[in-house]
């Protein structure tokens, strides 16, 4: 199977984890709070990415540091992408809630066409457009019942979120021409390294309060599920999906996250859906399809630098 062919897979694959995530992480957060659990991102993952590299690059992980001319970009990543992002989800989940953080998200494709078109990094079909907002439009479907009690009821916890958004959306692009240059595992680990001694000397306070033996079985495997298989696997495979298909066409799948949200929240709360968030769904997938398969085929896998 060609390269294109796995990575629509891959973020197929991606989407369903992320979506399924939000309410992992509402879990965790409802039980060790946001601080002690962003304290565990950043001393989890960075660990994860130094051992991969390690494990992948073995005596040559010297020739793995970015050339001086991209650490600027490297930098402006881990504070974007980690640093910001990461917080503004985790503060906004917590004032709101799993599935409507699902949703809010949604803006994330939008905020990351305008600047793809702002900067002319990528030249946009009219295909990509038109199904970025037909997807939109079923998202707005599918909320149409929130929509109905009024915009009071967004609160601060989605503003922030859309602060999260735009900031997804900045990574996204900023990461991409070193994704090209090094291969996803080297812009993650070195993202992830460079946001480190920012978020553990502000977050390890409220680890410091956490009495970790009692939290149960379920926190701990919840905390895997969003720490390892999501946050770290997760932009593993979305870094390299970007690299192969375009941030531009990648972007849209962003939109099936709410589905799955929507889902695990029926499966989990017992929340019920109305034939108008079902037809929301299908309008955002059709959506998604649009601007995938209407928007011709991916530019050729970038190749990565030699590891030498």
């Amino acid at each position: 199977m060609s390269a294109a062919r796995w990575s629509l897979v891959a973020a197929l694959a991606t989407m369903v984890a992320w979506g399924m995530n939000f309410a992992f992480v509402k879990y965790v957060l409802d039980h060790i709070g946001v601080g002690a659990f962003m304290f565990l991102r950043f001393l989890v993952l960075p660990l994860l990415g130094a051992v991969l590299l390690v494990a992948v690059f073995r005596h040559r992980v010297a020739h793995t540091w970015p050339r001086r001319a991209d650490l600027p970009r490297f930098v402006a990543c881990a504070l974007v992408g980690h640093v910001l992002h990461i917080s503004a989800v985790m503060y906004g989940m917590n004032l709101s809630t799993a599935f409507s953080s699902s949703l809010v998200l949604t803006c994330q494709p939008l905020f990351t066409l305008a600047i793809l078109a702002y900067l002319g990094v990528e030249r946009l079909r009219r295909q990509q457009v038109v199904g970025t907002l037909v997807a939109f439009a079923g998202i707005a479907l599918f909320l149409a019942d929130k929509f109905a009690g009024g915009f009071s009821r967004a609160g601060l916890g989605d503003l922030t979120l859309l602060i999260a958004g735009a900031a997804f959306s900045g990574y996204t692009v900023l990461s991409r021409p070193l994704a090209d240059r090094y291969g996803p595992l080297i812009v993650l680990s070195y993202t992830l390294l460079f946001s480190m001694p920012v978020m553990l000397p502000l977050t390890w306070p409220f680890f410091g309060d956490l009495q970790a033996a009692r939290l149960g079985t379920a926190v701990w495997v919840a905390l895997f599920w969003a720490l390892v298989v999501c946050s770290f696997l997760g932009w593993l495979i979305w870094t390299w999906v970007n690299s192969v298909r375009g941030v531009a066409r990648s972007a849209p799948f962003m939109y099936l996250m709410p589905p799955v949200a929507g889902v695990m929240a029926w499966l989990t709360l017992g929340e019920q859906f109305t034939w108008l968030k079902i037809a929301g769904a299908g309008v955002t997938m059709a959506g998604v399809a649009w601007a995938q398969f209407g928007a011709g085929p991916p530019p050729r896998e970038a190749a990565q630098p030699d590891s030498a």
